[in-house]
């Protein structure tokens, strides 16, 4: 809870209330544990302590109990018991303003991002590609910006992807060799990814991420993602979330150190952030994480063991709450060393020891200090919530969401032209002047083969009448020697020839060309 007198307040301990320096809530955070230790309940209380404060939370909910964070909570036995404890009498229950988000847009407002917004690199990793297949789709992504062509939803990067394979040897000298198998297992990867769902996430209209920093009536928004879907495509879920720190980072102006932050992103599950991750996308996440807090943005990794976070990484938390462990394995007890090793120690307790002793609800606590120091480690309890444990309803849930300020601004995608319409376009007028192109030489040889038939036509004629003519006038000639007769001619040999010739030719032209004439009218 969030106070004045002990301002974000989220533990107590044998020497009083434990809680986080506002200045050094940027400088981000750790919440560990085993399964069943409080991970979740701990993460209820510090969103909503920094929802008293002013400051909005985005949060990923895995089964649905986070929910619950909008409805106000009650009294129970168990709180009950501890109010001596935390030294609280009347205790003032209360919601807080939530919107819910879903990436399949079933649970809550939609969220999208653009193919372009996700870039190469994110998108390589969402697809598991290797290093040649990623060399490529870095090709794609160049070319595309290039031709001035915007890559929005799945079917742009598949046209594209299609259009470049036919086009390869056009761009082999500028970029080097596009593998036509590489673009075949990326089409396969990108339809194994839209059989998941994921082609609802991609389109517009794309998320703006200064709806996550908003505040009702002087409460920071909780911003709840449903997760319980996500979580089954554990590759979509990380590289969504890490895309979200990126427009953060890469959107979000200078701040320094403000006493709030404006934003606190606790990220769940954080191995899947780091599971299979290249060295190269591991730099930009330390750098993101680095740097970020320098926009006024604190992330909060839950995970149960501090060993799933990268030693770089885990070196930039600062404020931890570190839940029970179990040490069954030589494993185990090398885990529970390293959480100890973290921590600044106490003369009044062995860290490793106490780490495997705590009970439900109960950690071992260190924040930072005004000067961005780490403070002693402390066996705390923590704070019990003000909102409801647990899930809400669906009817609850849908009222939320319809009483949201942003309803309706992402529930209908857009679909404008982009890639897939331009290059379509493209193919289309290519078709068009091929067929013209196959038409004209196809009509160009029909006229050649009519032109040749009928000067075949008009030779046959000639050859014909010549030869007639010379039969008869040596047929004559030959009656003539045996008879003794003279025949008497006006005409000489030579001249019959001709004639009869010229007469069978242009009998034959003018048939053809009758024809001609007729067959066009008959069309």
């Amino acid at each position: 809870m969030f106070d004045k007198e002990r301002g974000l307040y989220i533990a107590h301990c044998a020497n009083g209330a434990l809680s986080i320096t506002g200045k050094m809530a940027n400088r981000h955070g750790l919440i560990a544990g085993a399964t069943g230790t409080g991970k979740t309940v701990t993460l209820q209380v510090m969103a909503e302590t920094f929802c008293q404060a002013g400051v909005p939370c985005f949060m990923a909910d895995m089964k649905g109990d986070l929910s619950g964070i909008s409805q106000v909570g009650k009294l129970s036995g168990f709180i009950e018991k501890r109010l001596p404890e935390f030294g609280i009498e009347n205790p003032e229950f209360q919601a807080c303003p939530v919107r819910f988000f879903d990436v399949f847009g079933e649970q809550g407002h939609p969220m999208r991002a653009t193919i372009s917004q996700m870039g190469p690199q994110l998108l390589s990793r969402l697809l598991q590609l290797n290093e040649t297949q990623d060399g490529v789709l870095n090709i794609v992504f160049r070319i595309a910006d290039e031709r001035g062509l915007l890559l929005l939803d799945l079917k742009d990067l598949r046209q594209m992807l299609d259009w470049v394979s036919q086009h390869a040897k056009e761009y082999t000298t500028k970029y080097g060799n596009i593998s036509i198998a590489s673009i075949g297992a990326i089409q396969r990867a990108l339809l194994q990814l839209e059989s998941q769902g994921a082609d609802k996430f991609f389109g517009e209209p794309s998320f703006d991420i200064y709806d996550l920093m908003q505040t009702e009536g002087g409460k920071g928004v909780m911003n709840v993602l449903a997760a319980d879907k996500l979580m089954m495509q554990p590759k979509l879920y990380s590289t969504f979330l890490l895309w979200l720190l990126s427009e953060l980072y890469s959107t979000l102006p200078e701040v320094g150190d403000m006493d709030l932050p404006k934003l606190v992103f606790f990220f769940d599950e954080a191995h899947m952030l780091f599971d299979g991750t290249s060295k190269a996308l591991l730099d930009k996440i330390e750098q993101v994480i680095r740097l970020i807090r320098s926009k006024g943005v604190g992330i909060y990794f839950i995970t149960q063991s501090p060993t799933d976070i990268p030693e770089n990484i885990l070196g930039q938390l600062g404020n931890r709450v570190q839940h029970a462990l179990r040490a069954y394995t030589p494993k185990d007890q090398k885990a529970v060393k390293t959480a100890a090793d973290t921590f600044r120690a106490n003369p009044e307790f062995k860290t490793d020891e106490a780490i495997m002793n705590l009970e439900t609800g109960e950690a071992l606590v260190s924040f930072l200090d005004p000067k961005g120091a780490p403070s002693v480690v402390e066996r705390a309890k923590i704070l019990f919530p003000l909102s409801q444990i647990g899930a809400v309803s669906e009817g609850q849930r849908l009222d939320i969401i319809k009483q949201s300020r942003i309803y309706g601004k992402y529930d209908t995608p857009v679909d404008r032209e982009s890639a897939f319409e331009v290059l379509i376009a493209e193919a289309e007028k290519e078709k068009e002047l091929s067929a013209e192109t196959t038409d004209a030489s196809t009509e160009k040889k029909t006229e050649g083969k009519k032109k040749s038939g009928m000067m075949s036509k008009v030779m046959k004629a000639i050859i014909t009448a010549v030869t007639s003519t010379f039969a008869t006038i040596l047929g004559t000639y030959i009656s003539d020697k045996v008879t003794g007769k003279k025949t008497k001619s006006k005409t000489s040999g030579t001249g019959r020839v001709v004639k009869n010739a010229t007469s069978a030719a242009t009998r034959t032209i003018t048939k053809e060309l009758t024809r001609d004439i007729l067959g066009n009218l008959v069309k």
